[in-house]
């Protein structure tokens, strides 16, 4: 039976290390919330929405996905300056723009095809709390880029990526990245297994240009500008979706084109 090579090795080690960075994250995270959200019950409080969100918000992006991060640094004995944490040039904030343009385009011709197809899509758990509250979509576009941007792209650029590129070619390196990113989201949809696979899938191709532009610049504010401004573009053009569905006015036969690309952009995965 013949032997793994050494350079072999040292990709499966890295894909088991980012395969295992992504799941304690995950994980911490999703223990982090029952316990949170455990605790507030056992005290007799009735959490609103708001709250809810908040807490996992804190729990997962926060607390679970910085620890994890850190705890990394620390054991490969780095600073946050060895991801490539400073201060954007005027080039870096070109790719921002042309990196924020790109990851909504692709993920807007994806909620498109799906559209057409008339595939079954799963659904974000962020529109549950949105049902019961859409004001809640507005404190995420503040945490887009507080939370949810600094969280994830430090978590699965920096850590993720980073690793992946220590043993394989940028494309690669890239791609493995991407796809972790797109499949750690499957658990935080609803819906079926399929429509979950969907959406993540559509999810991927954002992912990409989250990757390409930290591997184009070596610059973790890059991507995790261009991550918040996306996300923070979905959770607008979803609390105006909820209004104006409020008013009736997606509801409407020949409705104008606002409305159609205000519901298709609210339906993109964040």
């Amino acid at each position: 039976m013949p032997s793994l090579d050494d350079h072999t090795v040292a990709r499966l080690q890295a894909v088991v290390v980012a395969l295992l960075v992504s799941g304690i994250g995950l994980g911490a995270g999703v223990v982090l919330v029952l316990a949170l959200s455990l605790l507030l019950v056992g005290l007799g409080a009735e959490p609103s929405p708001l709250v809810l969100l908040v807490v996992s918000l804190v729990s997962i992006q926060g607390i679970a996905f910085g620890s994890v991060a850190v705890s990394y640094l620390l054991v490969r004995g780095w600073s946050l300056a060895d991801l490539g944490v400073r201060m954007p040039s005027l080039r870096d904030l070109l790719f921002v723009v042309g990196g924020y343009v790109a990851a909504l385009a692709a993920a807007l011709a994806g909620a498109v095809l799906i559209s057409v197809t008339g595939v079954p899509a799963g659904e974000n758990q962020v529109g549950e709390f949105a049902s019961a509250d859409p004001t809640v979509l507005l404190w995420l576009i503040p945490a887009s880029f507080l939370l949810i941007g600094p969280g994830e792209e430090l978590l699965f650029r920096g850590i993720v990526q980073g690793r992946l590129r220590e043993t394989f070619e940028p494309v690669p390196g890239v791609v493995l990245a991407s796809a972790l990113f797109a499949a750690i989201h499957f658990a935080a949809l609803t819906g079926g297994a399929g429509g979950r696979l969907v959406t993540v899938t559509v999810l991927f191709f954002p992912a990409l240009v989250f990757g390409a532009v930290y591997e184009l610049t070596d610059n973790l504010v890059v991507p995790t500008l261009v991550h918040g401004a996306y996300n923070a573009t979905l959770f607008a053009f979803a609390y105006l979706a909820f209004r104006l569905s409020e008013s009736g006015s997606l509801e409407e036969p020949g409705r104008n084109g606002a409305a159609v690309l205000v519901e298709a952009v609210a339906a993109l995965p964040a």
